[in-house]
């Protein structure tokens, strides 16, 4: 299993937008076949740093589902949302695997 985090730099004046766009993924990204655990928006601290994070079985079903994303409606009108309001500075991936036992296990 591999988990998949976004960073985003994001306009401080367009949370709301951000907000509406994470709102948008946590539709679309489980219909598609991740298992989303969340976006996350500034609270405190930095208000430029924002967060999605998802699972996914590997790189090869993480390609599949990228397809399948793309190919939803919810999905592309919120690749073109974020392009047309850019609310998005930046945005990165990083694939992680966890290596160390879960919580209390």
């Amino acid at each position: 299993m591999l988990t998949c985090i976004i960073r985003y730099q994001i306009d401080p004046t367009k949370r709301d937008a951000f907000a509406q766009y994470a709102r948008n993924w946590g539709q679309a990204i489980p219909r598609n076949g991740a298992d989303l655990i969340g976006y996350f928006a500034p609270h405190e601290g930095s208000s430029t740093l924002a967060y999605g994070i998802y699972n996914i079985p590997s790189l090869a079903e993480y390609e599949a589902y990228r397809a399948r994303l793309a190919e939803d409606p919810l999905g592309r009108e919120n690749y073109e949302y974020a392009q047309r309001e850019k609310f998005l500075l930046r945005e990165d991936r990083t694939f992680l695997k966890c290596v160390s036992l879960p919580h209390g296990g």
